[in-house]
């Protein structure tokens, strides 16, 4: 015979299993639980390691339970977008996202835009860095731009961004401003910037354009030197010029959001973005800031999504003053 307890118990729990939740019914609490978020492109890529670190966060200031994070890989960040514009209504995904979106979306005709999905938060803005395997003969940005004046066609640059994104433009835009016409640069596109690094070590790409965060490590090991970056300033706490320094006017700025897939109730999207809110806040996001070199770029909700669509438009209006059009 079953006691009268277990019988109570089992009760209980038909009933919790039937209703909405036994714990903050409604509240949502539940879905924190079961987040995933997609990285359009490779591991170790300036994407990933911004997903990585701000779920990371989340999880062990307990503003969320454990995220699953996953890359998905395709010959541009448009893949990952197609996927979460068909993942309408789906409450529990998240993309990070950014500039190289914008671009990528703009620069391969995609019929896919980022101001189709669900604008949550843009978290951070960072420079581009003109960076050289340790080896390198040169020894300042000055050098290496003599040097590619010199030989534009045969002068390879890297990048971890398809036609479009910021390690693409931003060569373009650094081109132009020193007086190499954008159509001759000899672009190398990388399925992120950890695919670009064997090649810029060994020499394969000249220079390659990228984030500081993405080399952290291989700058710290003596691997990888930074010729100078493309802030309106020196970052703080270290030596590296700009390119202002070097009297080339020219100042890029990538940066970095968070999308939900379209189609998602207001409270849904209410709630995603409280708990962006709560990682910007927190001391530990502050520290990230600053242990890879983000600036602090946090606009939320409807300002974000103008924002998305000012950024789309400006992406056009700077391909077609490059002569860049989209592939076709």
């Amino acid at each position: 015979m079953i006691p009268k307890s277990l019988h109570a118990f089992i009760f209980a729990v038909i009933i919790c299993m039937g209703s909405a939740g036994c714990t903050a019914a409604g509240d949502g609490s539940s879905q924190l639980h079961t987040m995933t978020m997609m990285v359009p492109n490779t591991p170790g890529g300036g994407y990933d390691i911004s997903a990585r670190t701000v779920t990371n966060i989340m999880e062990k200031t307990n503003i969320t339970g454990h995220i699953d994070v996953f890359n998905v890989v395709g010959s541009d960040e448009t893949v990952a977008l197609a996927r979460l514009t068909k993942e309408s209504g789906n409450p529990n995904l998240m993309m990070m996202m950014g500039l190289g979106m914008v671009g990528a979306s703009y620069g391969v005709g995609s019929k896919y835009s980022p101001s189709d999905a669900t604008a949550l938060a843009e978290l951070t803005e960072e420079p581009e860095a003109v960076v050289v395997a340790a080896d390198s003969p040169f020894k300042t940005v000055d050098e290496a731009i003599t040097a590619w004046k010199a030989s534009p066609a045969t002068f390879a640059i890297g990048g971890g961004s398809s036609r479009g994104g910021p390690n693409y433009l931003f060569p373009m835009e650094l081109a132009q401003a020193v007086g190499i016409q954008p159509a001759a640069v000899k672009y190398v596109a990388y399925a992120g910037d950890g695919q670009m690094l064997p090649a810029l070590l060994t020499g394969t790409i000249q220079f390659g354009a990228s984030g500081l965060a993405e080399y952290r490590d291989q700058i710290a090991a003596g691997q990888v030197r930074v010729l100078a970056v493309s802030a309106a300033h020196r970052i703080t706490g270290t030596t590296t010029p700009t390119l202002k320094d070097s009297g080339i006017n020219l100042v890029y700025l990538n940066w970095h959001g968070v999308l939900a897939p379209p189609g998602i109730s207001a409270a849904i999207r209410a709630r995603l973005i409280d708990i962006l809110t709560k990682l910007h806040n927190s001391p530990q996001w502050r520290q990230a800031l600053t242990d890879n070199g983000w600036g602090d770029a946090f606009i939320t909700g409807d300002r974000f999504a103008r924002f998305i669509r000012a950024q789309e438009r400006l992406e056009a209006r700077t391909m077609k003053e490059l002569d860049l059009p989209p592939k076709t």
